[in-house]
């Protein structure tokens, strides 16, 4: 389903590091899956990759050019959230900043919300 509604945001450095990285997959139709799996530390995890399918239930949105697929699950989680980049010196990456979690792991890739906490489990970053 193709929405005007914004279920995340994308800052300008994570949309040029996102851009980079489709650019070098030479595939036109790829979009920025966005999604959330049980697991981690504290009981919830992000993860993003890319992905030419797009699912019945999938939310699409077209964020600055940056085709965005969020299936309905994970956009109870996310609704609201800023997909961000960090460049660090000892390790960057993407990160999701989300007003829904209420608590996050140290590594930023865990998260529980009030409504559903998930298991907890070990952290793999």
């Amino acid at each position: 389903m193709t929405t005007t509604e914004q279920y995340v945001s994308i800052t300008p450095l994570a949309a040029e590091k996102i851009r980079a990285i489709m650019s070098t997959e030479g595939e036109e139709d790829l979009g920025l899956r966005v999604f959330v799996t049980g697991g981690g530390c504290s009981g919830l995890s992000y993860g993003m990759a890319l992905d030419n399918s797009v699912n019945d239930d999938d939310i699409v949105a077209d964020l600055g050019g940056i085709r965005v697929l969020i299936d309905e699950q994970t956009a109870t989680y996310v609704k609201g959230a800023e997909i961000d980049y960090i460049d660090q010196l000892m390790g960057g990456g993407f990160t999701l900043h989300n007003p829904n979690a209420v608590s996050t792991c140290a590594c930023g890739h865990s998260f529980k919300t009030e409504a559903d906490q998930g298991t907890p489990g070990a952290c793999g970053h």
